[in-house]
């Protein structure tokens, strides 16, 4: 007698019209029986027709509470996709989430994030990709069928029965509008025919460019995107929700052309027959796929089987995490090349964090020090964040680090145009946590690099920053034309407005200009320079980075910094990947690393470092950020993630104590003796 396999006991969470098509195929799968629905409105009529034999719980919640439910389909509107799928990891619940997986690529890392972290599944359901029609498709591209491909053609459009403002179609506080409802669907299939044509799951196009209408409440009712692919691919992809398109998916190649309507139904909902039609000059080839299990049945079975695997994302052909990440990424820009921001994605609306809740102050994972001039502690790690260019791309990261115990924020006027800190901002006074935090202000980088120049910056940084305050200012760069009393004249006028109210210096200064400046400011009374932020790493900076720039990881500058007990907020702390793979003596692809870092002592300092790292059951740029960390000054790396687990990676190194002894002999090598024997 044999026991009936395991299957999963999935949970719906949102009775929508796509659940009741997903029950269908839980209903029609070999691996999943359908157990709950969590709906908000448990009474509403119709719930036991259209979900037959589940049980109908009261909420959200309660469906990620239930010990017999292993699996949860998200069903809801698109915003909250996010929210949902960062709980039911928390509680331990694997997730097929619908399309689009978030609003952008960082709603959809964080989603990742949450499920590595819980070490559950997680899923898009673009369901086409399931389909064997899918992957005979790929067969046909990979066979040479027709050739070289060199043009993808898709669209998905649809014309709705007018504008209907309160449909989730045309609501902006839904994100309506077709890219993100539809648009992922041709994008998705491009990325995977280009990524066929040239022998991989699929490819990444290298230029996006974007056009399309927006409606009356603002979301695009017809949008157009062409795709540049690294191989000479280009792709036209389209879609709408107030205007019919002819919905055939085309592949152009050098022998005759591949054509399939409605590629996404493949051979039909309940089964059926599907054509995949190949035009060449000498006539027509239709191939036909024969298929009698229903179309959401081969989603529900590869997630199951993922499951019962113990694997945590689907494999080939589904949308494995990289490629709903890739996916994602193309639809931001096409939605930022038509100015497409919704305004629940705006510092107004997004009052929470990415998982629906406020957010937590009183973290310890990131320690915190006195710093001299400072009127509050701050963090040992300070967050640069120059990469986003949205509220809700860069507040997932500054949650995070906030959360984590964080507090010191690094801007710059020129960073971003501006953008950082507008961000920042908006930031500190959604979350109203500005008297919680250490802000560091930048200005008069070169050319501008006069002592004029600084007010006028510091008021319109203020404005972005929507603060009256700075509480560390750097000047971005030195002019040694320019006396230096006259830089700390401005920069004491500043601290005198009330408007710099901690230390004040340089970034990229030298040791000469700030001993001059110190003492300038001793003999007139004035604050004098009681900061920097310079380059700061195991590895020395050969040669600036950029111009202008300053190393002090010297011999010289490490006697200096500590005999003055100066603060350093140090910029590229991990050597700008010199501490991970991408380096190497026999690796000289990477002209900056080259240039930069690479000389037989940095590598002997790389070399101890991985030997380090390897008895701690560390990474060596772990042990990069410790060594940064454990100065004999106040010394404070700028670290830069730009994803939660870079951010969390990076949060490692602050389980290594290094001893003085550990610094000497990852600094000087064989003549000295690692602590640790």
């Amino acid at each position: 007698m044999t026991s009936e396999p395991q299957k999963i006991r999935w949970g719906i969470l949102g009775p929508g019209t796509i659940a009741k098509a997903f029950a269908g195929g839980v209903a029609h799968s070999r691996t999943g029986t359908l157990a709950a629905i969590g709906a908000r409105n448990p009474g509403k009529s119709g719930l036991n027709e259209n979900f037959p034999g589940a049980r109908i719980l009261d909420g959200y919640e309660a469906l990620l509470a239930d010990p017999d439910v292993d699996a949860v389909y998200i069903s809801t509107p698109h915003p909250s996709h996010a929210e949902w799928a960062i709980r039911a990891a928390e509680a331990g619940k694997h997730v097929l989430c619908e399309k689009p997986m978030g609003l952008t690529a960082f709603e959809a890392d964080a989603m990742i994030h949450a499920a590595r972290k819980a070490g559950t599944f997680l899923g898009e359901a673009f369901m086409y990709r399931l389909h064997p029609q899918t992957a005979k498709l790929v067969e046909l591209i990979r066979s040479g069928a027709i050739g070289e491909v060199r043009m993808v053609k898709s669209s998905f459009g649809f014309a709705m029965p007018g504008f209907m403002p309160e449909h989730r179609l045309y609501a902006n506080n839904l994100a309506g509008g077709g890219i993100l409802d539809v648009g992922g669907y041709p994008v998705s299939m491009a990325r995977l025919i280009a990524g066929a044509a040239s022998g991989k799951p699929f490819a990444e196009p290298d230029k996006v460019a974007g056009a399309a209408h927006l409606g009356r409440s603002g979301v695009d009712e017809w949008a157009s995107a062409l795709l540049h692919f690294p191989s000479g691919i280009v792709a036209e992809v389209s879609c709408g929700i107030s205007l019919a398109q002819d919905n055939v998916l085309r592949i152009l190649g050098t022998r005759g052309r591949i054509e399939v309507a409605d590629f996404w139904f493949a051979s039909g909902r309940e089964g059926g027959t599907g054509e995949i039609r190949i035009i060449r000059p000498g006539g027509e080839e239709v191939v036909e796929v024969r298929e009698d299990r229903w179309l959401y049945a081969f989603e529900v079975d590869a997630a199951g089987e993922a499951i019962l695997a113990g694997k945590q994302e689907f494999a080939w052909p589904g949308m494995g995490w990289a490629d709903s990440l890739g996916n994602l990424r193309v639809l931001d820009k096409w939605r930022a090349a038509i100015g497409l921001e919704y305004e629940i994605e705006k510092s107004e609306k997004r009052v929470n964090t990415i998982s629906g809740r406020r957010l937590r102050s009183g973290g310890t994972i990131i320690a915190k020090r006195e710093i001299p001039g400072l009127p509050r502690p701050a963090s040992c790690l300070a967050l640069g964040f120059e990469d986003f260019r949205t509220f809700s791309s860069g507040m997932i990261l500054l949650d995070a680090y906030f959360e984590a115990g964080g507090n010191v924020f690094d801007t710059a006027f020129i960073y971003g145009s501006g953008y950082t800190e507008t961000l920042l901002g908006q930031w500190l006074k959604n979350r109203g946590v500005r008297e919680h935090s250490v802000v560091i202000g930048k200005g008069a980088h070169t050319p501008l690099c006069y002592p004029d120049v600084i007010g006028r910056q510091l008021t319109q940084s203020l404005d972005r920053l929507q603060t009256d305050h700075v509480d560390v200012y750097f000047m971005h760069r030195d002019d040694p034309d320019v006396p230096v009393d006259e830089f700390v004249d401005a920069m004491d006028r500043e601290v005198r407005a009330g408007r710099i109210r901690g230390p004040f210096g340089g970034s990229n200064w030298t040791r000469e200009r700030m001993d001059e400046a110190i003492a300038y400011a001793e003999r007139s009374g004035k604050q004098k320079p009681g900061a920097l932020s310079n380059n700061f790493s195991l590895a020395e900076m050969l040669v600036p980075i950029w111009p202008g720039c300053v190393t002090s990881s010297s011999d010289e500058w490490k006697a200096w910094l500590t005999a003055r007990q100066m603060p350093n907020f140090a910029w590229s702390s991990q050597g700008r990947g010199f501490f991970t793979g991408r380096a190497g003596r026999d690796q000289r692809d990477n002209e900056e690393l080259v240039r930069v870092w690479y000389s037989e002592k940095n590598f002997g300092r790389r070399d101890r470092a991985i030997e380090l790292a390897n008895r701690l059951g560390k990474s060596p740029i772990h042990v990069a950020l410790a060594y940064v960390l454990a100065q004999p000054f106040p010394s404070v790396p700028l670290i830069g993630p730009r994803t939660l687990d870079e951010l969390e990676d990076s949060l490692q190194a602050l389980d290594i104590a290094l001893s003085p002894d550990d610094l000497a002999w990852l600094d000087g090598g064989s003549d000295r003796k690692l602590a640790r024997g």
